[in-house]
């Protein structure tokens, strides 16, 4: 059974979120503003956390600021906005994802799936801090923050999540499918592109010279790699 905290001012909205997610088996902690959610992930063993962005006191946003301090839990925003940049903000902060406002049970509970999923696949539920080194990159798995030569790299959750798969396994070859299929949760039909992007934005971050990349390497035919050391 998951810990699911669910956090929206307007009674409505909680009293649909606890019949969605209640039917499916979920434990449930509500919360009605933003101070009461990061107590709240501050002192119980929650999985997920389902955030509305627009709440009086501690809103959305800071509260994902404040949770992202203490725990990597998946953040899933729910938004009455639709304007791009709010949503982009969000993800930048530390969500892993967001729901606008009206939303349908099977969105939410497809949601919920989801990111439950990559956080226990991709190692999310952990006793005890993890942190992965090549050559100058290193992750912090329990703090969720990477550095590049000692300095931090800001990476969205996708960027973070494939160089969280990769890292863990150096020397290992992926698919692109293998990724798209692990990272994303779904089936990896017509993925190739959309991994070809975010690797190339993760390079951007992390690698001295993008087009001569030492760390995240192509197997020509295969897939990607992240190098067991640095090559010089």
């Amino acid at each position: 059974m998951h810990n699911i905290l669910i956090c929206d001012d307007d009674k409505d909205i909680l009293a649909a979120l606890r019949i969605y997610l209640s039917t499916e088996g979920y434990r449930l902690f509500e919360a009605s503003n933003g101070f009461d959610a990061v107590e709240t992930v501050r002192t119980n063993d929650i999985q997920l956390v389902l955030l509305d962005v627009m709440m009086p006191g501690m809103d959305g946003m800071a509260a994902t600021a404040r949770i992202r301090e203490i725990s990597n839990v998946p953040i899933i925003l729910l938004t009455a906005k639709s304007e791009d940049g709010d949503k982009v903000l969000g993800l930048q902060i530390g969500a892993d994802d967001y729901i606008t406002k009206p939303f349908t049970p099977i969105e939410v509970l497809a949601r919920v799936r989801s990111q439950l999923r990559r956080y226990t696949r991709l190692g999310g539920q952990i006793s005890q801090p993890e942190r992965f080194a090549v050559g100058g990159i290193e992750l912090d798995d329990a703090a969720r923050q990477v550095t590049a030569d000692g300095e931090p790299v800001a990476l969205t959750p996708m960027e973070y999540s494939i160089l969280r798969l990769l890292i863990g396994h150096p020397g290992r070859v992926y698919s692109s499918a293998q990724i798209y299929e692990k990272v994303w949760n779904e089936s990896a039909n017509g993925s190739a592109g959309a991994v070809a992007v975010h690797i190339r934005h993760l390079r951007e971050k992390i690698e001295i010279n993008p087009s001569e990349p030492q760390y995240i390497k192509v197997v020509w035919g295969i897939g990607y790699k992240m190098e067991s050391e640095k090559r010089k």
